[in-house]
This record gives C-alpha cells, structure tokens and sequence, in this order.
C-alpha cells in the first residue's frame, strides 16, 4: 500500500493533465479528419511543426498570442500539403502522412540551425502569465493548471468538437462525406471541400498539441514530438472516433506516462528501460485489444474521384 501511495497522488493527477493536453488536442484533429474520410498519420509532424512555428513567432514577437498564431498557421499549412495530396491527386494517404512526418523532423532541424544557431534546441521563450479567475484559481493543484489558458482552450476545444461533429449542420455532412461520399455528392454536399476543410482543422488541432509541448517547456527541442502523435491516433480508435471519448482515451495515456516518470522517481529495483516502455507497451496492448473491434468511417481512407 505504500508504495502505491506513492505513485497515486495529487501531484500525479495534475501531471496526467500536463501530458495528456498535446494527446487529446491531437486525437481530436485525427478524429476530425478521419471522420471526414482522410486518414493523417502526419500528425506526428505536424505537432512538430506546430511546436517550432510558435516558438518562432514567440521568440521573435515576445508575445505567446503570437507563437499560438504562428504554431497554427504551420500546422494548417503542412496540414494543407496533405490534403491537397490526398484529396485533390488521390495520392495513398498513409504514405503522403509518413511522407509529411519525415519532411518535419528534417525541416524543423534545419530552420532550428539557421534561425538559432543550434541543433538541438531553440533559445528561452516567454510563457502565459497565470489568470487569476475567482474561485477556480483557489482550488489546491488544479487551480494551477486551471489558470493556465491553454488548458483552458483544450477543455473547451474538447467540448465543442464533440458539439461540432455531433450537433452541427457541418457535422452531419462531415460524417457522411466519411461514410458514403458518393451518397453525400448526390445530397449537393461538396466532398472535396468538406475534406479539405476536415484536414485543416485537425492540423489547426494538432499543432496546438505542439504549441503547448513547446510552451511547457519554454523553448523547442529537437524530435520534441517524440512519437505522441502515434499515441493520439490510438486514443482516436481507442475512443472509437468520438472526440469525448479520443481525449478521455488521451488521458489514459497520459497517466500511463505520468505513472512511468512517477516510478523512476521511487528507486525501485526495476530497469529504467522497461518502466521508459511502459506507455508505449501500453500502446500496443491497446491496439491488440480494440483495433478489430473499431468501426472507423466506411469511407475512411478511400479517396474520392467524382463521377
């Protein structure tokens, strides 16, 4: 019992939280776009992407609204060529997204030497001063993170994709452009245009998830992604393409890998190879364990060629 008090506290809680937000912000951008029938491993490197863009735009401005704007505006873009090779030349989209993933880790090296001098990690960047909102700012732990107004846009981004993709016009047409496009052209909805707009949104999503990892520690890494898209596309199956049920999945794994950085800090006589495993054993168990019973969208993956 004491050792499992030692890893179950308040402290793990609040970094369950801190970990999950780039998984959950980048599950619900796979989930978007693969509801709309385009699959995007490049996830990956657009998280990457993001991150580097908005400690570009922070570094530079020395405004964090800045940095988010730029982190966006790169995601989107990268999230653009995407699309544009899946949907407009029916390219394989698995390969187009791996494509995309490579591309990032070399472009981002590259602009980090140039623009920092370094090729392992970019200079200091200002963060968000806490908000002081009443009563919520007074609540012992959470009302740290609660202060911090990226978490508070990844609660209310959660909220309002699952209105979006469920309670919306927009909404209705996304998931029948993923399940039968043919069907959705002959209803007058624009296929195209409803995947194009599918694949910017979850590149929008992602690249947030990189601007808080870049934010959280206050300037940009080399590989700083390290495989966290991966794990946001099992939280999206995982979470069966629901948005609530990608980001509550997103939070397993968060504190999958806040209970493996919580047992490094016990001293126990493990392997630190096999506790640094843990979340991505996880992964895989995961995986194993639901892939065949996922129901991802008939169309998903499936480029469309009108008639």
């Amino acid at each position: 019992m004491d050792a499992l008090s030692q890893i179950f506290t308040l402290s793990l809680l609040t970094q369950t939280v801190r970990i999950s937000v780039p998984y959950a912000l980048a599950a619900l951008g796979a989930t978007i776009s693969e509801l709309g029938g385009v699959v995007n491993i490049g996830i990956e490197g657009i998280i990457l992407t993001g991150a580097f863009c908005s400690v570009l735009g922070n570094y530079y401005s020395g405004n964090p609204w800045v940095g988010i704007a730029a982190g966006v505006a790169g995601g989107v873009a990268v999230a653009l060529i995407h699309a544009v090779v899946s949907i407009k030349f029916r390219a394989n989209q698995i390969i187009s997204g791996l494509a995309i993933n490579i591309l990032a880790v070399g472009a981002t090296k590259f602009f980090l030497k140039f623009f920092f001098h370094s090729s392992s990690n970019s200079g200091r960047i200002s963060a968000f001063s806490k908000w002081d909102i009443p009563l919520i700012s007074k609540i012992p732990l959470f009302g740290d993170l609660l202060s911090n107004p990226l978490i508070l846009l990844a609660i209310f981004l959660v909220a309002a994709a699952y209105v979006f993709v469920y309670k919306t016009v927009f909404g209705l047409r996304l998931r029948a452009v993923g399940e039968n496009p043919e069907c959705a052209d002959t209803l007058g909805i624009n296929v195209f245009l409803t995947r194009y707009a599918a694949v910017l949104i979850s590149g929008a999503l992602a690249a947030l998830g990189g601007v808080w990892l870049a934010y959280d520690q206050h300037q940009f890494t080399d590989g700083m992604s390290g495989g966290r898209g991966y794990i946001a596309l099992t939280a999206m199956i995982f979470g069966k393409w629901n948005p609530l049920l990608a980001a509550l999945a997103a939070l397993f794994f968060g504190f999958a890998e806040a209970a493996q950085i919580q047992l490094q800090t016990m001293g126990l006589d493990i392997p630190v190879q096999f506790i640094q495993m843990i979340p991505y054993l996880l992964t895989i168990i995961v995986l194993a364990g639901t892939f065949s019973k996922a129901a991802s969208p008939s169309a998903d993956g499936v480029p469309y060629e009108k008639e």
